[in-house]
């Protein structure tokens, strides 16, 4: 089977039309209290990786259904005004769900470059993931 477009390509145009934040810049920004980090990843790699301290755990799946208000899965943080910075383990997934929910017409979005691989490499603080989820209604 051929597909027309691969996950590359997907990335590669979801790219092309959001803002990507250095991950210097985001390490810099960690603890504004106008920023909400916002950690995409499956909640195995949260346990097995830990995140960035403060972030909210929103899992890809069920990003979009948080973020809109007419869904019985609205998060009142994505109402809150505030930028948003998400992220993933590499910045694949978190293109994609940039992408989404700017187009779902939530701003300021942007996602960190190289992801949380990108993060911890460049120094930035991880903590352990909460016990409860971060994202509370």
């Amino acid at each position: 089977m051929e597909l027309k477009k691969g996950c590359k390509d997907l990335v590669a145009e979801a790219n092309e039309k959001i803002r990507t934040i250095p991950t210097a810049d985001a390490i810099a920004r960690h603890g504004d209290p106008g920023i909400v980090f916002v950690d995409l990843r499956d909640v195995r790699e949260l346990q097995r990786e830990g995140m960035i301290p403060g972030a909210v755990h929103a899992p890809r799946g069920m990003l979009e259904f948080w973020v809109d208000p007419k869904s019985p899965y609205y998060k009142d943080v994505f109402g809150s005004g505030k930028e948003f910075y998400f992220y993933c383990a590499s910045a694949w997934r978190s293109a994609l769900a940039t992408r989404a929910v700017q187009e779902m017409g939530l701003e300021p979005v942007a996602h960190i470059e190289g992801g949380f691989g990108a993060w911890k490499k460049a120094g930035g603080p991880v903590g352990e993931k909460p016990e409860k989820p971060a994202a509370g209604k």
